[in-house]
């Protein structure tokens, strides 16, 4: 016996062969690239400036400042001389002396410090017991006067409170 011990065979694998080569890229076509003329370029860009510029008013339209709150004031005034009734409505009568007293006579409202803040006319009138009665409603006053003075005609002023203003509580008369 001898210490000699038999090879070991080895074994081979057979070789690989490398992944096949991917082909290379083929170029496609060369598409030219296309600019926009200068009218279409100049046209694209009113556009876009005008959508920018109208969004902008948009907002700022709407975001102003608040209007000023106001009211409706409303009332009566009496006329108790010299009345001439015609019908449902009536005036004074022609030579009294307040003929300019009718249905759309000017009513003036002046603010606390007397400058000019609304304007109405007399309205709708009814004749009872020998006096006219007609209906004040002037728009749009506005509010946070500690007082008005409501003139109708040229008759002289009337001063009421913010309240009674605001709450329809004006109540005139004259003759």
């Amino acid at each position: 016996m001898t210490n000699d011990q038999p090879e070991e065979p080895t074994s081979t694998l057979p070789d690989v062969p490398p992944p096949p080569a991917e082909p290379p890229a083929v170029p496609g076509p060369e598409t030219p690239e296309k600019r926009l003329s200068p009218l279409a370029a100049g046209l694209v860009g009113l556009a876009v400036g005008a959508g920018i510029m109208g969004g902008i008013w948009a907002i700022t339209a709407t975001s102003g400042p608040d209007a000023p709150a106001t009211f409706t004031l409303e009332g009566a005034f009496a006329l108790t001389e010299e009345v001439d009734p015609s019908g449902d409505d009536c005036a004074a009568s022609y030579d009294s002396g307040y003929d300019d007293i009718s249905e759309g006579a000017s009513v003036t409202v002046y603010g606390a410090k007397g400058d000019v803040i609304a304007t109405g006319e007399l309205g709708d009138s009814k004749y009872e017991s020998y006096t006219c009665i007609f209906d004040i409603a002037v728009p749009d006053v506005p509010k946070g006067e500690k007082f008005y003075k409501v003139e109708v005609s040229h008759r002289g002023t009337v001063q009421v409170s913010a309240k009674e203003a605001e709450n329809g509580d004006l109540f005139a008369s004259l003759g």
